[in-house]
């Protein structure tokens, strides 16, 4: 199974981590104008998605000379932002595809940074990514960010800040291995369950209904 790195037009990654994924990434999608941000960083991608309303035409001519026309994907459907595009192009262009790390979808722009991480939701539903045993994720310098339908369990490492978001006011989550249990929260608003922290390697989620909800990981 493939691992496939998206690059988004946010906050460039600096730290060890997140570029280690980026340029050890079996394929690398560019998110419109993200491509001169990877041609800044040395890194040549294998595609550029979006619409393409934001990208340089200089660097885009350019990558056009080193790749092909052919990987220039363009979507013109305006109901769609530019990361959604890139991750269904992922998806139909490498049914292979195991993991998915989205990279620089956070900073810059607060409205960008909520906008894409609530997407994560909208993709468990619309792509089936869970009964297509594929994992994707948001991976930023600070966070590690994922989207969940029902419970489960998830190795984080003792101490590490763990918060979790639902748009589901019906939602009831009870945990194991968090210092704060989570039982009598209602997710009526983003805070609610916000910068917990786990007191054991392992947290454990149990859902009362499948939803959706967000996982950060700091």
């Amino acid at each position: 199974m493939k691992t496939i790195a998206i690059l988004a037009n946010g906050q460039f990654p600096r730290k060890e981590y997140p570029l280690y994924l980026l340029k050890s990434a079996d394929a690398v999608v560019c998110c419109d104008g993200a491509l001169v941000a990877a041609e800044k960083h040395g890194i040549v991608p294998d595609a550029v998605a979006g619409d393409l309303d934001s990208v340089c035409r200089r660097a885009l001519s350019r990558f056009e000379r080193i790749k092909s026309p052919a990987a220039v994907a363009r979507d013109s459907d305006q109901e769609t932002n530019d990361l959604t595009k890139a991750v269904k192009y992922v998806l139909g262009r490498w049914p292979d595809a195991g993991t998915i790390h989205i990279l620089g979808a956070t900073g810059k722009s607060e409205a960008h940074t909520i906008g894409n991480i609530s997407l994560l939701m909208e993709y468990e539903e619309r792509f089936g990514l869970a009964d297509k045993g594929i994992s994707l994720d948001i991976i930023s310098d600070y966070s590690t960010i994922f989207a969940i339908t029902d419970g489960g369990e998830f190795h984080v490492g003792e101490g590490r800040k763990v918060s979790i978001f639902s748009p589901d006011p019906t939602l009831n989550v009870q945990s194991e291995g968090l210092v704060w249990p989570t039982g009598k929260v209602v997710f009526d608003n983003w805070w609610k369950a916000s910068l917990n922290r786990a007191s054991a390697d392992v947290v454990k989620l149990k859902f009362n209904h499948k939803s959706k909800a967000i996982i950060i990981l700091d």
